[in-house]
């Protein structure tokens, strides 16, 4: 094929999907679903045509789903689970494994065949992390015991794609218990092999090559060891006959114990967007506009089935595990639409041939329509969840679900562990508060770790490395980088995600507090001011000590630079 055609076709699918997200995020609806339509409207059955080349598209848009997986195991951590607590993290596994079970049955009795079935129910088991994250975080009800449930439920579910790829993956080798022994093992021996081959790879090699140099001054070799190794496992896996996302996964899990982990999540996030957004506006080429509207009761009726047995499976699980009716109601409502992952599962039983394409059709149209609901019945899934479970349980007194849990205790994040970071981190060793460095120095977040405090090595003008280090339940952020532009970049990424933060910034001259305070810093040391007013303590006590009309020492005329909301300075 013309690969100026080809090129044309693909930024003709990303100016779709930028248009139509952006209209939909306008109307807090999820650009995914702009995604999607921008691609059912393009290319595909029922579309204009203005994109033909859907199988090569598809191809590239495959790497995304590659790199999403990747990303998923460089988070993934045995700590983070138990952080969940016990009884959340079950209700999580009980979710994915009765929703599968529920599902599976319901496609069964619809007429399916088992290995069909299986596969619908692996795709519609889980639910949108993109959205139901960001609802709850933009509504601040991510702390509500509802929101920790969904929370518990999401993680988990993000860990099972993998899984459940391996199951889709098990289904195309046959039905006989040999064949699907022989499946078993396969992926077991080949995941092994690729796991010592990358462990090997990244202790040793990769830890020796890059272990010496720092990450300001050599920032594109993190960017080439992950893709390198991201897309590099894919094709391994490939090559050797399983899932590429599951070889993804296992490198970005091998990875994920690195001290690079959270710099090369961030510098892999702007090539996975633009994979993934391809690769959503492919999966809505499948979709057929003419053919929804013609099938509408049908799409309707398995939107609505799907979503009701997924509420009432998590209604279920939640308050058998002891929640109120309501918190469990509601958390039913939260993770009752069909996610993003329906579409990555989707394409792997496809490409095993698990599934039918007019099956597949169903459910992508199924969950186009239900992240469309979602941003809506998350908005109100308090007050449903209390109403549904005072309707079912009338004789019993039912609380409403919205309490918070426990408070968010918060922890300091100091940007910069230099001289300047150092010593203000001294004076936070004795207290029991969290603190949190972020440093792209690895000499400097190995000190850091050695003094007690959680280090990353990072960019922190990346809005990715400082979520990972949790600046928006921060309750400080100290930023003691001595280059004045980036540390404006950093003061103003911190402000978009944590606003209420305390901001204390260090300047190297007093030219820059300016642009310090415009870009939203709360308070700033100029090393000239207190350099100044050292200069000036020291005189003046020499003064005292060797003159005697010196005037008595005092303290320095000028405090530190106060731009906090409630100060006096403009």
């Amino acid at each position: 094929m013309d690969i100026w055609q080809l090129l044309f076709e693909i930024v003709a699918l990303l100016a779709g999907a930028l248009i139509l997200g952006g209209v939909f995020a306008r109307f807090g609806q999820s650009p995914l679903v702009g995604y999607l339509i921008a691609g059912m409207l393009l290319g595909g059955p029922g579309s204009i045509h203005l994109v033909k080349s859907e199988q090569e598209i598809e191809v590239i848009a495959e790497l995304g789903v590659a790199l999403l997986l990747f990303s998923l195991g460089l988070e993934f951590s045995l700590a983070r689970l138990r952080k969940l607590g016990n009884k959340a993290l079950i209700g999580g596994i009980l979710q994915v494994s009765v929703t599968l079970a529920a599902m599976t049955g319901v496609a069964c009795l619809y007429g399916l065949g088992i290995r069909e079935a299986v596969a619908v129910g692996a795709m519609v088991a889980l639910s949108s992390t993109a959205v139901v994250l960001r609802t709850l975080m933009e509504s601040g009800e991510i702390d509500t015991p509802y929101g920790g449930n969904s929370l518990a439920i999401l993680l988990v579910q993000d860990i099972a794609v993998v899984p459940l790829a391996i199951l889709l993956a098990v289904l195309a080798g046959g039905e006989g218990a040999r064949e699907i022994a022989v499946n078993v093992g396969w992926i077991m021996l080949t995941a092994g092999l690729l796991i010592a081959g990358l462990y090997i790879l990244l202790n040793v090699v990769a830890a020796r090559a890059l272990g010496g140099l720092t990450l300001v001054r050599n920032r594109e070799l993190t960017t080439i060891l992950a893709v390198v190794i991201g897309l590099g496992s894919a094709w391994v896996a490939h090559r050797a006959g399983i899932s590429p996302a599951l070889g993804a996964f296992i490198a970005g899990m091998i990875l994920g114990g690195s001290p690079f982990a959270t710099q090369i999540r961030a510098d892999v996030s702007s090539l996975r967007v633009v994979l993934l957004t391809l690769f959503f506006g492919s999966a809505g080429m499948i979709a057929d506009p003419v053919w929804i509207a013609s099938h509408l009761f049908l799409v309707v009726g398995a939107t609505a089935a799907i979503m009701l047995v997924k509420l009432a499976v998590t209604w279920i699980i939640f308050q058998r595990l002891g929640q109120s009716p309501a918190v469990a109601a509601t958390t039913g409502i939260s993770v009752s639409q069909i996610g993003e992952f329906a579409f990555v599962l989707g394409a792997v039983a496809r490409t095993v041939g698990a599934i039918s394409r007019e099956t597949h059709l169903v459910i992508v149209s199924a969950t186009i329509v239900s992240l469309l609901l979602s941003p809506l019945l998350l908005s109100y899934a308090g007050r449903v969840g209390y109403r549904l479970a005072k309707f079912v349980f009338r004789g019993r007194s039912v609380s409403p679900p919205g309490e918070l849990a426990t408070a968010v205790t918060g922890h300091i994040v100091i940007v910069g562990f230099g001289p300047a970071g150092r010593i203000a981190a001294g004076a936070l060793r004795a207290s029991s508060i969290k603190v949190v460095v972020v440093d792209l120095n690895h000499e400097g977040v190995k000190k850091a770790v050695e003094l007690g405090f959680d280090g990353h090595i990072g960019d922190a003008t990346q809005y990715e490395v400082l979520e990972h280090a949790r600046v928006r339940d921060a309750k400080a952020v100290i930023v003691t980088v001595p280059h004045n532009r980036t540390a404006v970049m950093v003061v103003e990424a911190v402000r978009g995600l944590a606003p209420n933060a305390h901001v204390v910034v260090r300047s190297r001259y007093q030219r820059d507090v300016n642009d310090l305070a415009i870009s939203g810093a709360d308070i700033i040391f100029g090393d000239e001011q207190e350099i100044g007013q050292e200069l000036g303590r020291h005189l003046r006590e020499w003064l005292a000590a060797h003159d005697k009309d010196a005037p008595p020492t005092a303290e320095p005329e000028d405090p530190p630079q106060d731009f906090s909301p409630n100060s006096d300075h403009k």
